[in-house]
């Protein structure tokens, strides 16, 4: 299978997986989801960083001297503060979500954005290595599920049917391939841009792990038990060495 295959395929597995699994999430009891979906965020949390800190940054260092991968870093960070100020960058978890009906049509389009920015990620992981390709869709997936959620939750509220939800959903996930496809010709054409797209997607992981979530089990919105959260942010890290 060619490279252009895996890169597209895995870009739908980390767009639609973790909707998939989100999904289920749903047909689950309101009381046993209000635990679970906290368990699933601190499991994202340990695959995010995971695959930055010890997967895409060793390898955008072999390919770069440490002052332009850090200083690249540095800029993908602030670059994604500023998306979020905008609302093209966002993670909602299903407990967190202050979205008026009024701004569906921006939510949507900035998980669009989101899931085509993913998809260029994992693109560009795919090409660097088939197994950190793969390691990174799992870590993409692992975190859309409580966006996911939240993206239900908004629609839902906004008195869509959970038909019309999932459909708007999916939608919003295939944009992952539309960015892996963008990504692989641009890599195609300038390749010396690869590590830096890697550097970038490590940004976008820290960013989501640091500024979105781990606040969030700080604040007592996920799950009061800290060891449990621990032991799941571990697990999420172990997931990624072992892949």
């Amino acid at each position: 299978m060619s490279t252009f295959l895996i890169a597209v395929g895995l870009s739908l597995v980390g767009g639609l997986g973790g909707l998939l699994l989100a999904s289920g999430v749903l047909l689950i009891s309101d009381a046993v989801r209000s635990k679970l979906v906290p368990w699933l965020v601190s499991y994202a949390v340990g695959a995010l960083l995971g695959v930055s800190m010890l997967a895409l940054l060793p390898e955008t260092l072999e390919q770069l001297p440490s002052e332009r991968v850090f200083t690249t870093l540095l800029w993908g960070v602030l670059l994604f503060f500023v998306l979020e100020k905008l609302v093209l960058w966002r993670h909602c978890h299903i407990h967190d979500c202050e979205v008026h009906d009024g701004a569906i049509v921006p939510v949507l389009v900035g998980d669009a954005f989101h899931n085509f920015v993913d998809g260029a990620v994992i693109a560009a992981a795919v090409i660097t290595s088939v197994p950190l390709g793969i390691s990174t869709a799992f870590a993409v997936a692992a975190h859309e599920i409580p966006q996911e959620l939240g993206d239900f939750a908004i629609l839902l509220h906004a008195g869509y049917s959970r038909g019309r939800a999932l459909l708007l959903n999916v939608l919003s996930g295939a944009a992952s391939a539309a960015g892996a496809i963008a990504t692989f010709v641009a890599i195609e054409t300038l390749p010396r841009i690869l590590p830096y797209v890697l550097a970038l997607a490590a940004a976008s992981f820290l960013y989501v792990a640091m500024a979105d979530l781990i606040p969030g089990l700080h604040r007592g919105r996920t799950d009061a038990g800290s060891m449990r959260q621990i032991l799941l942010i571990a697990a999420g890290v172990a997931t990624v060495l072992v892949l």
